[in-house]
């Protein structure tokens, strides 16, 4: 197999790296080939970003004889650790507004449908705080997130009340009283400090880390390859962050696509250049 030398870099690389890998730029068979001059004997887990990209990973390291590579996706991960140490019931569809007013038996304040606004922003703020690094939920500002005029002024004269439910409905999820979502046993991991038992740790599409995935990553001691594309970020309406800008790693890029040819790239770019 011909490498770039930009594949080859890597490849030699030692220590933490990122990888900033435009589309079409052999990121896979880089990561591959990476693991490939491991020792055969240390053990490494590839993180993929979703299911698909896991089956389509497994049969390449498969392919390659690499029995000591580790497919898992950060769902996967946390789910073996977490539902099968504390029996968890998981809730396949997230809870729907009107039922989480109703488990938490949220009151109106005066405002017509008051608590499904509660229950709106109850939500939201699940959302935020499961996918943060942070340890209480009163680490957060909620406000920090919600940017309508009007919705802010109605979460300053409620934040306290909408605050205290959330960490109630949180507390529910814990103490198995209600089922569990995917976002509470990704944060459930993160709490637990998890010692992952790998010398290397892959994580691909590193542009859309959830800052709770990368902050379990940072804590252990193998050694770390964060690959992603930063113009590619689309997860961050749900507080995705972008890994490749938090770590202070040595920087290795993968700037050539394989996807068209030079014809196509300076049609695109006497086009870009047009639109300046």
């Amino acid at each position: 197999m011909h490498l770039t030398p930009e594949q080859q870099l890597i490849i030699n690389s030692k220590g933490n790296i990122k990888i900033n890998a435009v589309a079409g730029s052999g990121k896979t068979t880089t990561i591959v080939e990476y693991a490939k001059t491991r020792p055969k004997n240390c053990k490494i887990l590839y993180l993929a970003f979703n299911k698909s990209v896991k089956l389509e990973a497994i049969k390449k390291f498969e392919k390659e004889g690499l029995k000591n590579v580790k497919v898992e996706t950060a769902h996967s991960l946390a789910y073996k650790h977490i539902i099968f140490r504390y029996r968890y019931k998981v809730r396949l569809q997230g809870y729907k507004i009107n039922e989480i007013a109703e488990l938490l038996r949220i009151k109106g304040t005066g405002e017509k449908h008051a608590e499904y606004i509660v229950a709106n922003h109850i939500s939201k703020f699940i959302t935020y705080y499961c996918n943060s690094d942070k340890q209480k939920i009163e680490e957060l500002n909620y406000l920090d997130i919600v940017t309508d005029h009007n919705a802010k002024t109605f979460v300053r004269i409620n934040y306290k009340y909408i605050e205290n439910q959330t960490i109630q409905f949180l507390s529910k999820m814990d103490k198995g009283e209600i089922e569990i979502n995917h976002d509470f046993y990704i944060k459930k991991f993160q709490l637990s400090n998890p010692h992952l038992k790998y010398d290397y740790i892959l994580f691909d599409e590193g542009q859309d880390a959830s800052a709770a995935m990368l902050d379990i990553i940072l804590k252990q001691k193998a050694t770390k390859v964060i690959v992603g594309d930063t113009h590619q970020q689309i997860y961050s309406w749900r507080f995705a962050i972008n890994a490749l800008e938090k770590v202070n790693f040595n920087t290795f890029n993968l700037s050539t696509s394989f996807r068209f040819g030079q014809d196509i790239s300076n049609l695109a770019m006497q086009i870009l250049n047009s639109k300046r």
